[in-house]
């Protein structure tokens, strides 16, 4: 578990050096939005979306040209998801949301610049993710053309380059999930519920809803977004999105739990604050016990389906790691 715990130090500080190289400088007269965006975003946290984008990028076999090509455009999508998390957690915190004055253990953005602020930093992020990720592979097609010795002139790039149409697919699949698992069929279609029904009693067709769509949207997306770049089709997009949603209920019951049992000084942020909300969770209707066994069951299943990608000649030491990183979101404390 120290091996493991030193390789994820050590690839969520690459997850951290691309982020930093992809954020906006702060400069010019909107200049106090773009302070915020790197505030919210240099907060912390686990970067367990981008982490886990990378690491489904490098489980499947891909040849140097693809790689080349699309390595830059993983970074950008990295980069994106976590702005798309980041601007959710600005929203989550706002007074007509949770009213949350902390996370990552300092100040809310909302309660550090202002609740217009926090309102406009989060729809700054969710913004920008699709402009870095659209320049990133505008920015790989300019760069194959010229090496491929082609001219394409000052506009719009062209992809000239003959063999080009699998990286344009490839990115398009991949733009259309950081969308899709982003908007109202995912993470905000979440938030929508999530709002409307706090105070009232879910049943836990509701519940599972909602954590379908609030907290597994975007751990699913990342899963998929980095097989995708890897060049893989819909049959192991699918089996991902399988793994994906379970992860992601896993996460987010553990998160449950830990609101029940943590502290804030572990947590970085108020402990309680489900109950404080009247929020209905998997803790409130089956009790710790029945929780903790659910997480494990659902992390379980999720690694054994992530055992049947083997046959798609994935890297073995990138499936350890998932492996353990799944066992590790089980037992975590924060």
């Amino acid at each position: 578990m120290k091996e493991f715990s030193l390789n994820l130090k050590d690839k969520t500080e690459i997850c951290e050096q691309i982020i930093r190289k992809y954020l906006p400088d702060t400069e010019g007269e909107q200049k106090t939005v773009l302070e915020a965006m790197h505030y919210s975003v240099e907060a912390g946290g686990k970067r367990l979306r981008p982490l886990l984008m990378m690491e489904f990028y490098e489980l499947f076999p891909k040849d140097a040209a693809w790689d080349h090509f699309m390595r830059p455009v993983l970074e950008a999508f990295m980069t994106g998801m976590e702005m798309i998390h980041t601007f959710s957690l600005c929203h989550d915190d706002l007074p007509c949301m949770d009213g949350d004055k902390y996370r990552r253990g300092r100040e809310s953005t909302w309660f550090h610049y202002g609740e217009d602020m926090g309102t406009l930093t989060g729809d700054a992020l969710s913004l920008y993710a699709f402009e870095i990720t659209s320049d990133a592979f505008q920015q790989a097609v300019q760069r194959m053309n010229r090496e491929a010795g082609i001219e394409t002139g000052n506009h719009t790039p062209k992809i000239a380059y003959a063999g080009a149409t699998q990286y344009a697919a490839a990115f398009t699949e991949a733009l259309r999930l950081l969308a899709g698992k982003s908007g109202i069929y995912g993470m905000l279609g979440g938030q929508v519920v999530d709002v409307e029904m706090t105070g009232k009693e879910l049943t836990e067709e509701q519940l599972m809803f909602i954590y379908r769509l609030k907290t597994a949207a975007l751990l699913e997306g990342s899963m998929m977004i980095g097989a995708c770049l890897a060049g893989q089709g819909p049959e192991v997009l699918s089996m991902i999105s399988s793994i994906g949603e379970q992860v992601g209920i896993a996460f987010q019951i553990q998160d449950d739990i830990l609101d029940e049992t943590s502290t804030t000084e572990i947590l970085g942020k108020p402990i309680h604050s489900d109950e404080e909300n009247h929020k209905t969770t998997y803790v409130s209707i089956h009790g710790l016990d029945a929780s903790r066994a659910e997480v494990k069951r659902l992390s379980r299943n999720a690694e054994e389906k992530l055992k049947t990608l083997t046959q798609y000649h994935t890297d073995r030491e990138t499936m350890e790691f998932l492996g353990e990183l799944t066992d590790w979101l089980i037992n975590r404390e924060k």
